[in-house]
């Protein structure tokens, strides 16, 4: 009995909290200014007077053949992006319209591929005049994935284009309003699923401005910005550049890599910038992607990549100049029907490349001048591309000519794939580039890229890769192991073996100078197949964020 008048006072006491607690006034709403955020790395956008202005710049993703072209718009991929809990508020005002106007607001990046850009989940939105297309994308892929379909499509009218744009999540309802007039109102889905929210504005045919731009949300949900994934992270000791540096200083171990997965991916960033001590822009140095169009450049994604190098020591391999693939359709379709129309094509080609050289001057130790000059059959005619046409069959020593002018410094190789081995690939490739530097060309030496898509054709021996390096060491010229990947469809083992034998052969050769592998994570690893799905491949030394028995048997030929 004695301690029950304890008990009524520890009741009445959590009473009085719990009554003190509800009384107690809400958090505020957190709003950020959006307008005041980093944009400097988004092509097309330009930050002034108050304003974010947007240009077009109507930047496609071709295919092998040249045909297609899926558009790439531009997120704020190395700048800012927000990260919240819960509900949330977005408005942005659009002013000056002369086309059409579009908003992106995806919940992770896009992977860009090669050839084509798998659709995140999100949404898009597009005003021209007074129709308003709301797209909505819930991530998943259709049979087709250059053409992604949403899962919600549809076009309303707006009342004053003027006014206010609002994306609101509420809940599990996603709504869109003008003004004070709510436009479309569906329910949530999978989109906005992982807590992020990255943007993007962009334009096809005309400029905008954005006046105003703000995220709203309640207090408890932790709105806030949070800038690239790479920032905070160093190299580590026992990394695989760190290892390879006891053996060979001046040896280079480096990864192609992407911006979207650099910045926004925490796994991928730990991998490579723990591991790596170099990198090659995947796609983001190629011509479609630094001119869409005739004298326009886009190069902030580029820069952007090249500034994480920067800042984390790294050396940076420029890719690439002349290429028959991944060029913008202006490129392709230069005319070269009389000797008036290749004058003016060579001029706009060699104008190309000296903006683009120019621009990269003093940031990169080496650079592909030409890649890819055999046919895709593994044969040794030369592909008669746009430079082929302009320039002749000599068109390399042209190109790498017109490089040195702009930048003597940079390192110039030829890229070739299949040229790994002893055969008439790599004898062609051989004689191309020495006929080149007999033309006046300054190529350094060769890429062979070390692509093993199948154990059975493809594997590279010690034996045979030893006799290609001491082919062209002979030769007075130099190797780098450009593109290394390797598949698993013969098992993991039989992969890290492959993987392993060609860099400690690499290391070996004072003619091999640098090892690149082409990517880092299974996690942005994707092919179309040919009936057109979309498959994800294991080639990498991680895989979904943990190392593979590949990277285990590649740091061990490193002595870890």
């Amino acid at each position: 009995m004695g301690g029950r008048p304890q008990a009524l006072t520890v009741l009445l006491v959590s009473a009085i909290l719990v009554i003190l607690a509800s009384c107690s006034p809400p958090k505020p709403d957190v709003t950020l200014d959006l307008l005041r955020v980093d944009w400097q790395d988004v092509p097309g956008l330009r930050a002034g007077n108050g304003a974010l202005q947007v240009t077009p710049t109507a930047r496609r993703i071709v295919e092998q053949s040249g045909e297609g072209g899926q558009p790439n718009p531009p997120l704020n991929l190395a700048g800012t992006h927000l990260v919240v809990g819960g509900d949330f508020s977005l408005s942005a005002t659009f002013s000056d319209v002369t086309a059409d106007a579009s908003w992106a607001l995806y919940d992770r990046p896009p992977v860009i591929a090669d050839e084509f850009r798998v659709e995140p989940a999100g949404l898009r939105l597009t005003l021209q005049g007074n129709d308003l297309k709301i797209a909505v994308f819930d991530g998943t892929q259709k049979k087709d994935v250059t053409k992604p379909v949403p899962v919600h499509d549809e076009h309303v009218t707006v009342k004053d284009p003027r006014a206010p744009f609002t994306v609101r999540r509420s809940g599990d309802t996603l709504a869109v309003a003008s003004g004070s007039d709510t436009l479309s109102s569906l329910p949530l889905g999978k989109v906005f699923s992982s807590g992020e929210l990255w943007l993007g504005f962009s334009s096809d045919s005309g400029d905008f401005d954005i006046t105003s731009l703000k995220a709203v949300a309640p207090g408890t949900t932790g709105l806030h910005t949070s800038g690239a994934a790479a920032a905070d992270v160093q190299r580590t000791t026992d990394g695989l550049q760190a290892l390879a540096a006891k053996t060979r200083p001046d040896f280079l171990v480096g990864a192609a890599v992407a911006l979207g997965p650099l910045t926004g991916d925490e796994d991928y960033a730990r991998e490579f910038v723990g591991n790596f001590g170099a990198l090659t822009p995947e796609n983001a140095m190629k011509p479609q992607s630094l001119s869409p169009q005739p004298g326009v450049y886009t190069f902030e994604e580029a820069d952007a990549i090249l500034a994480i190098a920067k800042s984390k020591g790294m050396a940076v391999h420029g890719h690439t100049i002349a290429f028959t693939e991944a060029m913008p359709r202006w490129m392709q379709e230069l005319p070269t029907g009389s000797e008036t129309d290749r004058r003016a094509s060579a001029a706009a080609l060699l104008g190309y490349i000296s903006t683009v050289v120019a621009h990269f001057k003093g940031h990169l130790a080496s650079l592909d001048v030409v890649n890819e000059p055999f046919d895709v059959n593994q044969g040794t005619s030369m592909q008669q591309n746009i430079w082929y046409r302009v320039f002749g069959a000599g068109y390399p020593a042209a190109v790498s000519k017109a490089v040195y002018a702009a930048d003597p410094d940079v390192k110039q190789y030829i890229n070739e794939n299949g040229a790994d081995v002893p055969g008439q690939r790599q004898e062609a490739l051989l004689k191309l580039i020495l006929d080149t530097n007999a033309q006046g060309g300054h190529v350094y030496g060769a890429g062979l890229q070390g692509h093993v898509y199948d154990l059975k054709t493809d594997a590279i021996s010690a034996d045979d890769l030893t006799r290609t390096l001491n082919r062209f060491g002979d030769a007075g010229l130099h190797v780098r192991i450009s593109e290394n990947d390797v598949t698993d469809g013969q098992g993991t083992d039989a992969q890290a073996k492959q993987y392993a034998t060609v860099l400690a052969t690499c290391l070996r050769s004072r003619t091999c100078v640098s090892y690149t592998t082409w990517g880092v994570d299974d996690r942005y690893d994707w092919w179309i197949d040919d009936d057109g799905s979309l498959q994800q491949g294991h080639d990498h030394l991680f895989n979904n964020g943990q190392p593979t028995p590949a990277f285990d048997a590649v740091k061990h030929a490193l002595g870890g």
